[in-house]
């Protein structure tokens, strides 16, 4: 009787594919076309909304906001119909533009589409920002403020809205003179290059200033008046695109040197007083701050923060 042979078959573990990545999914665009800022005027915009999803696009509304204070007409504009894919509909509104503001101004505007369907997301969102005036070609032409005066010749100093200001003898004993460099943070700074007694520092109010470059982070060099020199710069790159970082200084005297995150470059004896040197004994100092800004973009401009407690003496940007 012959045997029954028996064979089986083994078989090995399943390797599973490997899933292809993800792309992004498209999304609802939302486009504002220009503004005509030149008020006070009514300009006509454009909002345009396009369907970037798979799916089709239905009960579409748009809506548009300028900034504070100005209207819009219509608040809301309903679309009729429904957009395929790649099909783009407009929106247009008008807006109140007011009396421009000297100086260097930026505007931003938002619009908001709501719609079913599409991405399934429900809503998408555009901005625009458009500039008005020019910045400051560098910080020294935007200098309004006298910090440094000689010790034979006090009055035109006002750092700190009393009178005082740093004694250019003793900020020459801390090899803070004319144009020297200083190192802070990474970066290479200059001290500014003009007379005691003159212009000499930037007491922050908005102030657009144009600076090129690239790097880590930008660095301030300055001090505070009262205990609340802080706020918000804005830098602005080449691609139109921009970051915020906010930053501040200590009081050049009776605070801690370390507030707000500052690192102490220079301290001086005594300050100059209205009727002439005074308060030795005491350090009144020379910080420096940064805020950190996206390397691989070319900065154009900064715009300083709303805060005259804030005072630069320079700024460069650091890896």
């Amino acid at each position: 009787m012959a045997a029954a042979g028996a064979m089986m078959l083994v078989s090995g573990p399943a390797v599973a594919a490997e899933p292809e990545p993800a792309g992004p999914s498209p999304r609802t665009e939302v486009t504002i076309s220009s503004v005509d800022l030149d008020g006070p005027a009514v300009s006509s915009v454009k909002v345009t909304v396009r369907n970037a999803a798979p799916h089709r696009l239905r009960s579409l509304k748009v809506s548009l906001h300028g900034p504070t204070g100005w209207a819009v007409q219509p608040s809301v504009r309903s679309v009729p119909g429904s957009l395929a894919t790649g099909a783009s509909a407009d929106a247009a509104f008008r807006i109140q533009v007011p009396e421009k503001r000297a100086g260097f101004t930026v505007r931003t505007f938002t619009a908001t589409a709501e719609y079913q369907g599409g991405d399934g997301l429900g809503s998408a969102t555009g901005t625009r920002s458009e500039r008005t005036g020019t910045p400051q070609p560098n910080l020294a032409a935007a200098y309004n403020s006298v910090a440094i005066t000689d010790e034979s010749n006090t009055k035109p100093g006002n750092y700190d809205g009393e009178g005082n200001s740093f004694s250019a003898q003793k900020l020459a004993d801390v090899e803070l003179t004319r144009k020297a460099a200083v190192s802070a943070l990474g970066a290479e700074l200059t001290w500014p290059d003009v007379p005691a007694g003159s212009k000499d520092n930037v007491s922050s109010a908005g102030q657009a200033i144009t600076l090129a470059g690239k790097g880590g982070k930008l660095v301030f060099l300055g001090s505070g008046v009262t205990s609340g020199a802080v706020g918000s710069a804005t830098v602005h790159y080449t691609d139109g695109t921009t970051t915020s970082g906010s930053f501040g200084f200590p009081n050049w005297s009776f605070h801690s040197v370390t507030a707000h995150g500052a690192t102490l470059v220079k301290s001086t004896n005594g300050r100059n007083r209205p009727d002439g040197y005074g308060n030795a004994g005491i350090d009144y100092n020379i910080f420096a701050n940064s805020i950190p800004i996206d390397a691989s973009k070319t900065v154009e401009l900064v715009v300083l923060p709303a805060n005259g407690n804030i005072h630069v003496f320079d700024m460069a940007i650091a890896p």
